[in-house]
């Protein structure tokens, strides 16, 4: 059974027959202890804040039973690890869909959206789970102000609280064009009222950060915890 923020992801699911519901991470709707396992993708790591992410942490140990088990993966602050480029940089060059490889206009600039913890000024690898792994490796440098950078797609992180542009496929259609037909340069004013573009906000992993955090939970075990393609993942099991 799958569940998922999104109605409209949902409903896709309902469509191919696979059981689905809506709910939020935070908190889930099913009985402590009553899975086998769990799989966590791409989720933690749009929550805005340490406490929030640990959280998510904690619902996914609440559901499992005793020996069941989780996976869960995170966008990695290292895009580049052990001397190799993830797919999500190797992309920037070979993608033939154009709306991934974006030039917006505003990729780089701040907007006026508020970080989560402007305290903390995004430090390196700034949570306080990372007393363990401290900021080794990690390149993320502080933020001069309480604005979120917009993160350039296909390229290396500068920033762990950034804000990624969405493009959305197709854009508006004008009359007597279909929407496949429309193509205008990116970054354009054409391009940008075609195809509008979306901010959605990321906290990108540093080495050992999502493995403390497990850590600090007594009623889960890290088996395991590895880098993928530009992801940080661990698998945990239920005590």
């Amino acid at each position: 059974v799958g569940c998922d923020r999104s109605k409209n992801l949902v409903d896709i699911c309902g469509e191919k027959n696979f059981q689905a519901f809506i709910c939020d991470a935070l908190s889930v709707p099913i009985r402590s202890g009553s899975c086998d396992a769990c799989i966590s993708i791409a989720v933690i790591h749009h929550f805005s804040t340490a406490e929030r992410r640990l959280a998510t942490i904690r619902e996914i140990a609440r559901i499992l039973r005793p020996g069941g088990t989780a996976l869960i993966y995170v966008w990695a602050m290292e895009q580049k690890y052990e001397n190799q480029k993830s797919k999500y940089l190797k992309e920037k060059n070979d993608s033939k869909d154009k709306e991934e490889e974006i030039n917006t206009g505003v990729a780089q600039r701040p907007v006026s959206d508020q970080m989560p913890d402007s305290s903390s000024q995004d430090s390196v690898c700034s949570d306080l789970l990372l007393s363990d792994s401290k900021d080794e490796g990690c390149d993320a440098k502080p933020v001069a102000d309480s604005r979120l950078p917009v993160h350039t797609n296909r390229t290396s992180f500068h920033s762990q609280d950034v804000l990624v542009p969405w493009h959305l496929k197709g854009g508006t259609k004008k009359k007597g064009d279909s929407v496949d037909t429309v193509s205008v340069p990116a970054g354009s004013r054409e391009s940008q009222e075609l195809s509008p573009v979306f901010h959605r906000y990321y906290h990108v992993f540093c080495e050992g950060e999502l493995e403390a955090a497990c850590r600090s939970l007594d009623s889960v075990r890290v088996q395991k915890s590895y880098y993928d393609q530009g992801n940080w993942c661990v698998v945990l099991e239920k005590l």
